[in-house]
């Protein structure tokens, strides 16, 4: 599934011929994504003009003009591709692959300069749209229970401790739960561990602290860093031009089982946790 820094660069790569612009036409080509799309969909988005595009952890936003956001999420193979003016954009990243148009679920006609077609693909239909009124937006079902953006203000190394101090279970899992800080995922936060030399199986609570500090520290450092290499391109990712991010050539554990760790020598290893696969350096993270 993308995180947080795959969908800060798709969010990048939309925000120019969204926001200002206004749905022209929507056409919803069925029902359903992953769940059924809200009633008269394509009516309540037509003539609304995009405020602003932001991001809630792995969700974007698309404040709209009538008084309501519309909710996006990529789910395991979502992806936007944008037709401005009769080309495809080719985006910053050298390689490009292509989307089965029989896979094109959503597509936005927008009024604007540019004008601009956006189309959503997505294969396994794991994401979905929803709307939800701008003002309950942070009590709507999707955004209630998350915690804090990793990259903003309220996230901080005292924040990470205070919610680290009581868990039982591992780091790992507990930096996946989304009500602890929003938008990581498996990748990054098997990369900020390692950044950190902080054991994906010692318990959270013992984290707290020094460690905690480390940690909150990496955290933010990887996922700057993801966002200005555009990403990780496993799978199904692309960015919104048809580009592919470029992070994952800078991987220091994730994928690379069996491989010598940069720092210390010592073999990558791979352990499998709540049914997610950890990589981690045993010599490096204690």
């Amino acid at each position: 599934m993308p995180e947080l820094p795959e969908v800060e660069t798709v969010r990048c790569g939309l925000a120019p011929v969204m926001e200002g612009a206004r749905f022209r036409r929507v056409e919803a080509r069925r029902e359903d994504l992953r769940f059924a799309l809200p009633p008269r969909f394509a009516g309540r988005l037509e003539g609304k003009t995009v405020v602003s595009l932001g991001r809630r952890g792995k969700y974007l936003i698309a404040s709209l003009s009538g008084g309501e956001s519309l909710i996006m999420h990529l789910g395991m193979s979502g992806r936007f591709t944008i037709d401005a003016g009769g080309q495809k954009k080719p985006g910053e990243f050298a390689l490009a692959q292509g989307c089965d148009p029989k896979h094109d679920h959503i597509l936005f006609e927008m009024a604007g300069r540019p004008g601009a077609r956006i189309t959503y693909n997505d294969p396994r239909r794991f994401g979905f749209m929803d709307l939800v009124s701008t003002t309950g937006l942070e009590e709507c079902r999707h955004f209630k229970a998350m915690g804090p953006e990793p990259l903003g203000n309220q996230f901080s190394a005292d924040h990470l401790n205070a919610a680290l101090k009581d868990k039982k279970t591992p780091i790992k899992a507990a930096l996946l739960d989304q009500r602890v800080v929003a938008g990581l995922g498996n990748i990054y936060v098997c990369e900020a561990l390692y950044r950190a030399r902080i054991s994906p199986r010692r318990r959270a609570a013992s984290v707290a602290g020094a460690r905690g500090d480390r940690l909150h520290r990496a955290i933010v450092d990887v996922l700057r860093d993801a966002i200005d290499a555009g990403g990780s391109s496993l799978r199904d990712f692309a960015n919104a031009e048809g580009g592919l991010g470029y992070f994952q050539h800078r991987f220091d554990v994730y994928g690379r089982e069996g491989e010598r760790c940069r720092h210390c020598g010592g073999a990558i290893r791979r352990l499998v946790q709540a049914s997610r696969s950890t990589f981690f350096c045993s010599g490096c993270q204690r």
